[in-house]
């Protein structure tokens, strides 16, 4: 008798029976919002299965990942060593979770993370980019004995409560306040970040190499001078790497492009799962871990319930495995220059693409005002509906044309970003550049599908304020 039989419990079964139901089911019992967001941008597709970069739906058709689970799919959807790696550790039957012993794979995957960031020295393993951002601003609050954290406009480091509190969107922060005391500081303003740190009650700046919202790399020389600035009014720098991480600016970490910069606190997730077990890591330094753990009476002052288990552990070794044995920091670096390259060369040639930006795989398309009158019409148009309804009109044709997955970095940006996963090739690349110029020849004709797309959005957008 199998294990299925004997409980009742058929997963197979279970989704065939009732996975034709799951826009219902979710918009009965889980957001109802998203299934609705879903069928009106036209993005309420079937995917059977997934392997690497690409999607399969109940046809047989293939779509090209180029969101890679915002960024969570580094190696691509299910990878055989990471796999492997899974099945191992169930069936290694480990005695996981106990609370009262210290478990190898935990020590093991610090070890190989430490590595690739020598300057630092201890790691703290939550679930999530936003826990990994909680434990940053807690040892950073409690190591300086200071209370106010310092951010970027358009920052996104998560959605709990005291990453929201740090968080350069109002759009997620409204309605939730009180937060914790915190300060905006613009991307690359010197001289704004020392007014703050004058007051002398900043405990750290928090900021991404590489902004996710809008694809905004900090200036030249900036991580470096603000570092030196931070230490000198015993504030810390916090690199939130969760999505520049591991590989996906064509450096292990986003930071590394700039020599001399040691972030005190370093923040990683999404990719660092392989794709399966949720898991988000906290590197920093050790004085700054001893005065957090500063007693065993504080043992368990910060602490998480499914940290450090050891699925997560497995999938993180094996992740990492892969990306030495398979050179994927180096194939990203390439790859996301050819394509850099590629979509750059577009620009002179339509008036409606304005700049192509990024590093390695994480690449910002912003388009903008046109000059020409007939296009500069449309586009006040949608403008005046809601900003960032252009860059949708390029992302849906993407989609259901070229049967390319893809996103806009961040509500009313004109821009799009492309994470895809770390393992595509130049075959992808030609595919991604063949579509998007095809969209855009669209968009500069004139053409009707496209714009006539663009009036159903305005109406829509009009209809939800």
């Amino acid at each position: 008798m199998t294990v299925a039989e004997s409980t009742g419990f058929d997963l197979g079964r279970l989704l065939t029976e009732r996975g034709a139901e799951r826009y219902e089911l979710h918009a009965r019992y889980l957001n109802h919002q998203l299934p609705r967001m879903l069928h009106t941008i036209g993005f309420d597709k079937v995917y059977e299965r997934a392997e690497g970069a690409y999607f399969w739906d109940a046809d047989g058709q293939d779509y090209l990942d180029m969101l890679a689970g915002f960024g969570v799919m580094g190696l691509g959807r299910h990878h055989p060593v990471v796999r492997k790696a899974l099945h191992d550790v169930l069936d290694a039957g480990l005695a996981d979770l106990t609370r009262f012993d210290c478990q190898p794979l935990p020590g093991l995957l610090a070890e190989r993370l430490l590595a690739h960031a020598p300057h630092l020295d201890r790691v703290f393993f939550g679930n999530s980019g936003t826990e990994a951002v909680e434990t940053a601003l807690k040892f950073a609050r409690y190591a300086t004995r200071k209370p106010r954290v310092l951010y970027c406009p358009h920052a996104f480091h998560g959605l709990t409560t005291g990453a929201l509190s740090v968080n350069g969107e109002d759009g997620f922060r409204d309605g939730f306040a009180p937060l914790l005391p915190d300060t905006a500081v613009p991307l690359g303003d010197l001289a704004a970040l020392e007014r703050e740190l004058r007051r002398g009650d900043v405990a750290a700046l928090v900021v991404e190499p590489i902004q996710g919202k809008g694809v905004l790399a900090a200036p030249p020389g900036y991580l470096r001078s603000a570092q030196e600035l931070l230490h000198r009014h015993k504030a810390l720098l916090i690199a939130d790497e969760v999505q520049t991480g591991i590989g996906r600016t064509g450096d292990f970490f986003g930071y590394q492009h700039e020599d001399g910069v040691e972030p005190d606190l370093v923040c990683v997730a999404k990719a660092l799962s392989g794709g399966y077990v949720p898991v988000g890591a906290t590197l920093g330094k050790d004085w700054i871990f001893k005065r957090v753990y500063s007693s065993m009476d504080r043992v368990l002052v910060h602490s998480a319930s499914f940290g450090s288990n050891a699925q997560a552990m497995a999938a993180g070794l094996a992740t990492l495995a892969v990306m030495e044995q398979e050179d994927v920091v180096a194939r990203a670096r390439r790859t996301g220059d050819l394509l850099r390259e590629r979509l750059a060369a577009l620009v002179p040639r339509y008036e409606l693409l304005h700049e192509v930006r990024g590093r390695g795989l994480m690449i910002g398309i912003e388009f903008g005002r046109p000059t020409s009158l007939k296009l500069r019409s449309r586009w006040t148009m949608l403008q005046a509906a809601r900003k960032g309804l252009f860059a949708q009109l390029v992302v849906a044709p993407l989609l259901h044309r070229h049967r390319i997955l893809t996103q806009v970095s961040g509500d009313h940006l004109e821009v799009i970003k492309l994470i895809p996963p770390l393992i595509i090739g130049e075959p992808e690349v030609d595919r991604f550049v063949v579509a998007f110029t095809d969209v855009m020849d669209d968009a500069h004709d004139g053409g009707g599908l496209l714009w006539e797309f663009g009036k159903t959005l305005v109406k829509q957008a009009v209809a939800s304020r």
